[in-house]
């Protein structure tokens, strides 16, 4: 099958289901941001205790988040292959396998004694990080229920409902967030747990608000989502865990490698600590804009597979490299010129700012190649490709990142005896460079094999 896709309506396709995700996403940062800022407020043991809980919180949820975003791909070849009657069943194993995984997730936050104890958490802190977690542990189910609604509303088509939820749940937690902490609706104040148990809170409203939407949207009816409801069958959790298990790997592979390095450069001082964090914040900030891309690439070139229209996949997949790698080069060319404004605003510390300002050339090189593997690995995720990115994604990021970044930081030349935590970002740069390129090659390779079996 064979249909023209020409570059001006595939661009408009790809934005118009960019920008609500991006929207979403940039209201879901929003809520660790205001966490962040209300527990400085607090306490600077409850800022410490938010900083360490919602980093471990985001690791184990990212892992089990990303195993869900196989429901993404499933759906939108279903979608593209015109066969609506099968996605409300995958829907229903999706949401089964979603409160499968809720129970070792759960397990986990309520349980964090081993966890931080790996990472040398202070008495005083863990504590606050402990109850922080078990606070978030009551939302889990409910935020992966969500995100399974989520990747299912994506893959067809729908993302500003999700950017509405998005706006509904932030303009809720942070009040509830900041009265919960500071002790405004006749308790006690909670500290840091207040901002666990806003969470919590939301993500149930989260779903509420998802499933509200599901069932009276007159648009699902065709998916008979809630007909016929069927418990969880083996052969379909196996296969969304055998194309989600790898995306959950990928996702904390990438999360842990810039988490790692926080806990490598806590010896170079509390000053690159603080530059690097800055530096880091603004790099995630940056990264919503591709991902975001990313994740309407794979779901038009999932759609696509699904029709077995290749050249239409082909067609995404060039404009969205094109897309992501010019509003790279536009990003990088405003974070250049606003380095010393952004810096100001970050900190009022002369030695931060001045590692900080140092750092952020390598954020304009990383984020532009970052930006183009990002949405090639997700274009791979839409033709169902994960196992072999898993791979590469292990090799860049742990490989080449780390690896090579802690050689560039604490043994190469004049820094084995004047370390810099600029060689981490060195080795990022390297990492996504080397990623860009495989990852490439293995979507040139793929995109050109699925052709060749239409022919």
């Amino acid at each position: 099958m064979r249909s023209s896709a020409p570059f001006g309506s595939t661009a408009r396709q790809l934005l118009g289901h960019t920008w609500p995700v991006l929207v979403a996403q940039l209201l879901s940062m929003s809520m660790m941001v205001a966490d962040t800022t209300i527990a400085a407020h607090y306490g600077t043991t409850d800022l410490a205790a938010v900083a360490v809980g919602n980093g471990l919180y985001v690791s184990v949820l990212m892992l089990l988040v990303g195993i869900l975003q196989s429901v993404a791909p499933t759906v939108a070849h279903l979608v593209g292959g015109g066969r609506h009657t099968e996605i409300g069943a995958t829907l229903q194993q999706g949401f089964w396998l979603a409160l499968l995984l809720a129970v070792p997730g759960t397990l986990i936050l309520v349980f964090p004694q081993m966890l931080l104890e790996l990472a040398r958490v202070p008495p005083d802190t863990g504590e606050k990080v402990s109850t922080y977690l078990r606070a978030t542990a009551a939302g889990l189910p409910a935020i992966l229920l969500y995100r399974t609604f989520y990747a299912f509303n994506n893959a067809v088509g729908r993302p500003r409902a999700l950017m509405a939820i998005s706006l509904i749940a932030s303009s809720i937690h942070v009040p509830l967030a900041w009265a919960l902490t500071n002790g405004h609706l006749g308790i006690d104040a909670l500290g840091a747990t207040g901002c666990g148990v806003s969470t919590s809170v939301v993500a149930w409203i989260s779903l509420c608000c998802g499933i509200s939407y599901l069932s009276r949207n007159p648009a699902y009816r065709t998916y008979l989502i809630f007909h016929n409801w069927r418990g969880p069958r083996a052969a379909s959790l196996f296969a969304l865990l055998r194309l989600g298990l790898p995306m959950g790997m990928s996702t904390f592979i990438e999360i842990t490698s810039f988490t790692l390095i926080a806990l490598f450069v806590a010896r170079l001082g509390a000053e690159a600590v603080a530059g690097h964090r800055i530096v880091a914040n603004l790099a995630a900030l940056v990264y919503m804009l591709p991902l975001s891309l990313s994740t309407a690439t794979l779901v038009l070139v999932g759609q696509a597979a699904g029709a077995h229209d290749w050249q239409r996949a082909r067609t995404v997949v060039r404009v969205g490299l094109l897309l992501s790698t010019c509003l790279a080069t536009l990003v990088g060319i405003l974070l250049w010129f606003a380095r010393e404004p952004l810096m100001a605003l970050s900190t009022d510390d002369v030695v931060v700012r001045a590692i900080a300002i140092a750092l952020l050339p390598y954020i304009c090189l990383y984020q532009l190649f970052d930006a183009a593997q990002t949405v090639a690995s997700h274009a791979l995720r839409g033709y169902k490709v994960t196992l072999l990115p898993m791979a590469l994604h292990t090799l860049c990021f742990w490989g080449v990142g780390l690896g090579c970044g802690y050689w560039l930081s604490f043994h190469a030349g004049e820094r084995s005896g004047a370390p810099s935590v600029a060689g981490f970002w060195e080795g990022g740069v390297l990492a996504t460079i080397l990623a860009s390129i495989l990852f490439g090659g293995l979507l040139r390779l793929i995109a050109g094999r699925e052709s060749l079996n239409r022919a």
